[in-house]
């Protein structure tokens, strides 16, 4: 780094199981971006990346020339491990300190760095609609689905589920099934139900898609019952991450939900014997896939589909699939369906 200079770091946590911490010794990390929306610009010492997710900080080169430790440790890990890299100033003299800063201890921290995250509403291009404004907080919940993560075995094998339902993917993928009007063939929509089961270690292994309607503002709890940390993605939307908190979710715990500024994400943390609220609109017709981003998780079960129809069936909603795109499964062989119209 040359010094007086301003340098952009983008950290994303791209692993299997673990969150990470990083640092960078002897300097401060000015919080710019996180999973594409502007934040308010805090400065930390350190931050926690879960999995799945993205963050860009703003770095100063503003210490002595000399080559400094940018760190990267595991959380919430027994064993704690650790990696390096070395960020050197164009005209270094040698090693600033062969002592690396410490992460910090606990998930207590973790939770409290995440209030710490603010949407920057006058870097965020607000629209003049309810929800490209931004006032999501203003918007009627028409629907909310609360997730329980479990694990168990099935048949002497280890499966991991939500609401007691482990997914598998069947031969003909979901939304070409759907696509052709064959769904019903492949698999059941709703076997997972908005409230959990009463006892979510019995776990029933099928394809897992629910019924969502088109436009509708959700409100999807995160329960996390277990031990470790949870991470969650849902694909094809951004989300408002409005609330992490200990304990078991009740409606009135909306009360505690962050309306006016919770940064538009994808990915979302679920503490040890805590629960996360996110809230989005439906406005992505398609097949959309809401899974753990702990590796094993996701490959033994714990996903599901959200499947949102637009009824006019149009291409201003969802495009057709391509003429020359390959069919496998049951629709291998069935004539194309009617196309969309605009």
């Amino acid at each position: 780094m040359i010094p007086g200079k301003t340098y952009r770091y983008r950290f994303c946590n791209v692993g299997m199981k673990n969150s990470i911490n990083v640092r960078i010794q002897g300097h401060t990390m000015k919080l710019v971006e996180i999973e594409g929306s502007h934040t308010v610009q805090n400065v930390y010492d350190s931050l926690d990346v879960h999995l799945g997710q993205c963050y860009s900080v703003l770095v100063t080169a503003d210490q002595e020339p000399k080559a400094y430790y940018l760190v990267a440790s595991t959380r919430f890990t027994k064993t704690v491990l650790t990696s390096t890299a070395t960020i050197r100033y164009s005209g270094s003299t040698g090693p600033a300190s062969t002592e690396l800063p410490e992460a910090p201890v606990g998930w207590a921290w973790s939770l409290n760095q995440f209030r710490s995250f603010r949407w920057n509403l006058t870097a965020s291009a607000a629209r003049p609609n309810p929800q490209g404004s931004y006032h999501y907080g203003q918007i009627n919940i028409t629907r909310t689905i609360k997730l329980v993560n479990s694990a168990g075995n099935v048949d002497g094998k280890l499966r991991y589920a939500v609401n007691g339902i482990s997914h598998e993917n069947p031969e003909t993928p979901l939304k070409l099934a759907e696509y052709f009007g064959v769904a019903n063939k492949v698999f059941k929509y709703d076997l997972l139900k908005d409230e959990p089961p009463t006892d979510t270690e019995q776990i029933t292994i099928s394809p897992n898609v629910i019924n969502a309607t088109f436009r509708n503002f959700i409100e999807i709890i995160f329960e996390n019952q277990e031990k470790s940390v949870q991470s969650w993605h849902l694909a094809g939307y951004a989300f408002f991450a409005v609330a992490i908190e200990p304990g078991r979710w009740t409606p009135d715990k909306r009360k505690n939900y962050n309306l006016i500024d919770a940064i538009s994400r994808n990915t979302i943390q679920v503490y040890p014997k805590s629960w996360a609220a996110i809230m989005t609109t439906l406005d992505n017709a398609g097949m959309w896939l809401l899974r753990s981003m702990l590796s094993e998780r996701q490959y033994l079960g714990q996903q599901l589909y959200i499947s949102v129809l637009s009824p006019a069936l149009s291409l201003r909603d969802e495009y057709n699939i391509p003429d020359n795109d390959p069919l496998c499964g049951i629709v291998k062989d069935l004539p194309m369906p009617q196309p969309y119209t605009a």
